[in-house]
């Protein structure tokens, strides 16, 4: 990235920080509960796959919520979507912690997911419509949020779960809470007239051609995400401090590649040549882990490496996505999300019952397969991306085509 990109990453309106605070915030909560899953299925008598329901319940409500967080902001503002949904957040966290079984703990999950669905499509919204230097920039800083979030997630999981495994849901409430008052006092309220949107319009949004190709992608791409982050924690066999040193490296590594890694490659090839490269990557990076699912150390080092390859995927996506169609953009991010989040679901019990039938690696292998399927569709798919590749029909996209397609 050049300097002078950087900089106008970094000159943004106060409502971008703010929101963007949030938001790291509300993305601790995705690694939060990954150190102390152990600890929840030991305390609370449950089997590895009820302990990923974790995952489960809270990632299918926040997709199926998805599918009405951009009729819900747009008759009650943004802002108040974004504080309610955060509010959801703090109320889901401290009953969860104040729980006594593991169906309790899910049931929660599943509010808390509620929250996570009203605040995470209408902040990525909010940070683009406000943000200078385009949506390139705004989308950076809500993957680079999302990065941040992730790191320090498992490690706030980590220290306090090493207490009780209740103390990471308490301490994300506060959080949680401290982000209410922040945006609350800090975020200017809506001003001029909503656009109001149809219930429907996810649904309807998902017959596009490229989002739908989009969506069904980033589905098979989450289960090789969520593979590798909520699975990991059991044949790691760490305890809870060295599982949230384990995954705040991974989070890192992933923020590293979203802020910086991933412009520098768009600017160099076309956004579906970046997505094919990057998935058939971590296919392979996640057939290592299933061979290396014994060792500790060659674990961690694929578990790493995944980080890295998911921040270049993460923004290239979401930046594809933005850009792919002329849908509102809520309403894209919208339909978007709740597709790839059902993936996310999946996964986590989907790899603790593989593994209890087969083997430890078998989950990963699966997950690799997943993922292959995401690099073929976006490889057959391609055509339907020409305009977020930039080589629309047009002279100036034949231009930039010709600076920046062709080193594709």
């Amino acid at each position: 990235m050049s300097a002078s990109a950087g900089s106008s990453i970094l000159r943004q309106p106060r409502a971008v920080w703010v929101v963007a605070f949030a938001c790291v915030v509300a993305f601790m909560g995705i690694g939060l509960v990954d150190p102390i899953l152990p600890a929840i299925a030991h305390d609370l008598g449950a089997t590895p796959a009820q302990a990923e329901l974790l995952f489960t319940s809270y990632l299918l409500v926040t997709g199926l919520a998805m599918l009405i967080t951009s009729w819900v902001s747009s008759r009650i503002g943004a802002r108040a979507t974004l504080l309610i949904g955060l509010s959801l957040i703090v109320a889901a966290a401290l009953a969860a912690a104040a729980s006594g079984t593991v169906e309790a703990v899910i049931g929660f999950r599943a509010g808390w997911g509620l929250g996570n669905a009203l605040f995470i499509s209408t902040a990525l919204a909010t940070i683009i419509g406000a943000a200078s230097g385009g949506s390139g920039s705004a989308i950076v800083l809500y993957e680079a949020a999302l990065g941040v979030g992730i790191a320090i997630g498992p490690l706030l999981g980590g220290f306090l779960g090493h207490l009780a495994w209740q103390a990471p849901f308490v301490g994300t409430a506060v959080l949680m809470a401290i982000a209410v008052v922040a945006l609350a006092v800090l975020l200017p309220a809506d001003r001029g007239p909503r656009e109001r949107r149809r219930l429907s319009d996810p649904i309807r949004a998902l017959r596009n051609p490229p989002l739908a190709l989009l969506a069904i992608t980033a589905l098979f791409y989450n289960v090789g995400f969520f593979t590798l982050l909520a699975f990991s924690p059991f044949p790691l066999g760490l305890d809870a401090i060295g599982l949230g040193l384990v995954f705040c490296a991974w989070g890192a590594a992933l923020a590293i590649t979203s802020v910086w890694v991933a412009p520098l490659l768009t600017a160099r090839m076309r956004r579906s040549t970046v997505l094919a490269v990057t998935l058939q990557l971590l296919a392979l990076d996640l057939v290592a882990a299933g061979f290396l699912v014994e060792s500790a150390t060659g674990l961690i080092a694929c578990i790493v490496v995944g980080g890295l390859l998911l921040g270049v995927l993460n923004t290239v996506l979401t930046e594809t996505v933005m850009d792919s169609t002329d849908l509102p953009r809520p309403v894209a991010s919208s339909a978007y999300s709740s597709v790839r989040f059902l993936g996310g679901a999946a996964a986590p019990p989907l790899a603790a019952l593989l593994a209890e039938i087969a083997g430890d690696d078998v989950p990963y292998f699966a997950a690799a397969g997943s993922v292959l399927i995401a690099a073929v569709l976006v490889i057959a798919g391609r055509r339907l991306l020409v305009r977020a590749d930039g080589v629309e029909a047009t002279p100036e996209a034949e231009a930039e085509a010709v600076v920046v397609g062709d080193a594709a």
